[in-house]
């Protein structure tokens, strides 16, 4: 795999801010918790920077080629009437995933936006009215102080986020092999279910039974995280934009480019 130097410039940029979140989250000492403040600071800049990583995966698995083993199609289920008491027996504890190597996986597709939620208007606990009457006879229960900056946050979560992008930086070659994986299963997958004509599909499925599939493995319009629409190494931009918005426009255009126009030579 040949990486462009544009791939190399932000892929180094990536690793010194990944440097200096990992200092940050050091500052406590090895607890267990971070200040609130600490820990706000640490996810404005750990969120893009992991969108900005999961596009360079992108932009590097530009060209690669993956052959995938035959296809196997899961066997029908049998019905339960015909299994008779086999139905109603114990098979066993299944085996899962491990959480924790999952969790210290960095995710190639951007979380979706759900359509259907409803933003509602959200009064802390510390600004609730007070309404009592003359005839109550309850004791008075003062508020809940307001968040404090130093109050202490789980940084369990933050901490395995950062390992995980770290991983992935550190190998950024086995990544792209990872995502053109996942491309190549996503393609295979979309092939077999697209209806050849009349009622029926290929692979013997019917139309009711085609599964919905990411199309593409980014996020319509602006990145997670990011402050900036589109790269432009030209414009000046306001103060409010930081070197990973930058890093993180010029890290999407490479993404798109490399789904646009991929490389079949």
């Amino acid at each position: 795999m040949e990486r462009s130097p544009a791939i190399d410039k932000n892929w180094e940029a990536l690793k010194r801010l990944l440097a200096m979140l990992v200092g940050m989250a050091e500052m406590a000492g090895g607890a267990p918790t971070l200040p609130r403040h600490l820990h706000r600071a640490i996810m404005r800049l750990l969120r893009p920077a992991e969108s900005a990583a999961r596009r360079l995966i992108i932009a590097a698995a530009r060209g690669i080629v993956v052959t995938l083993p035959p296809f196997r199609p899961r066997k029908p289920k049998e019905p339960a009437i015909r299994r008779g008491p086999r139905a109603f027996m114990p098979t066993g504890p299944k085996k899962r995933p491990n959480p924790v190597l999952r969790a210290l996986t960095l995710s190639l597709l951007d979380p979706l936006k759900n359509p259907f939620r409803i933003r509602r208007r959200y009064v802390p606990a510390h600004a609730l009215p007070r309404i009592r009457s003359l005839a109550d006879d309850s004791p008075y229960r003062p508020l809940p102080q307001p968040p404090s900056p130093d109050d202490p946050i789980d940084a369990a979560r933050l901490g395995q986020r950062l390992e995980a992008l770290g991983r992935a930086l550190d190998d950024l070659p086995g990544q792209a092999k990872r995502f053109a994986r996942w491309k190549a299963r996503r393609d295979a997958a979309v092939a077999r279910e697209k209806p050849s004509g009349g009622a029926g599909g290929q692979g013997g499925q019917d139309r009711g039974a085609v599964r919905f599939r990411r199309v593409s493995p980014l996020r319509r319009g602006r990145p997670p995280g990011g402050r900036l629409s589109r790269y432009d190494p030209t414009a000046t931009h306001p103060r409010n934009i930081r070197e990973i918005d930058e890093i993180l426009a010029h890290a999407n255009a490479l993404a798109v480019y490399a789904l646009e126009t991929p490389d079949t030579s």
